[in-house]
């Protein structure tokens, strides 16, 4: 956009495109992916609470619980029918990342974006194809209202992945988007139990290398 001064309260502005540019890394996970989604079945349950009103109150006999269900439910898988990791999580870390080099976030969830290769066959969120075979991951977690219960979620071990990434090259070139994706790898991590989770310090799992 340019607008030439024509007179003295017409002011000059010049809004170059963005260049946008592409890159495509293999990643090889150097640690277990752990994954835990928002079920469907939770998802339903909300809604017919809600739309239950008082009555959702009245006491229920408890359902016995389905281990094999939980699992099932605990993965991301697209619409084509392949295991995914939301595409939002490599994004997310590559703008925490940015932290470590001093470069704006606010800046960097305008320059960076990931190319999803499918969606959720739920919720329509955007997916990674992940490369590996889920497995049960059994283990005890703490409500939040500090009470102990078993979580069933689905490790990938090994697992990898191709991962596009989109980024402003008026804001990173290859090399940074290279470099910002391999700190993701080794210092923040993707999924549960990852190195930069907001509730802990982590449980070792997420982390990958560029192969």
């Amino acid at each position: 956009m340019k607008t030439e001064k024509k007179n003295d309260n017409v002011e000059t502005v010049q809004i170059t495109a963005p260049k946008i540019h592409t890159a495509e890394f293999r990643i090889v996970g150097t640690a277990p992916y752990i994954q835990l989604r928002f079920s469907q079945k939770a998802i339903e349950t909300m809604k017919a609470k809600h739309e239950a009103g008082s009555q959702a109150n009245k006491k229920k006999a408890k359902e016995a619980r389905d281990f094999d269900e939980d699992f099932r439910q605990a993965q991301h898988v697209s619409d084509c029918g392949f295991n995914g990791i939301p595409a939002a999580a490599f994004r997310n870390a590559m703008i925490s990342a940015c932290r470590l080099v001093g470069f704006k976030m606010t800046l960097a969830k305008m320059s960076v974006f990931v190319l999803p290769d499918g969606f959720d066959k739920v919720d329509g969120v955007p997916l990674i194809k992940i490369d590996g075979t889920p497995e049960p991951h059994l283990m005890h977690a703490r409500n939040a209202t500090g009470v102990c219960d078993l979580r069933v979620r689905a490790k990938f071990w090994p697992w990898s992945a191709v991962v596009k990434v989109q980024y402003d090259a008026d804001q990173f070139t290859a090399t940074d988007a290279a470099n910002l994706m391999t700190r993701v790898g080794a210092q923040v991590g993707i999924g549960e139990g990852r190195p930069d989770s907001k509730m802990s310090a982590g449980m070792g799992w997420g982390t990958f290398k560029l192969d």
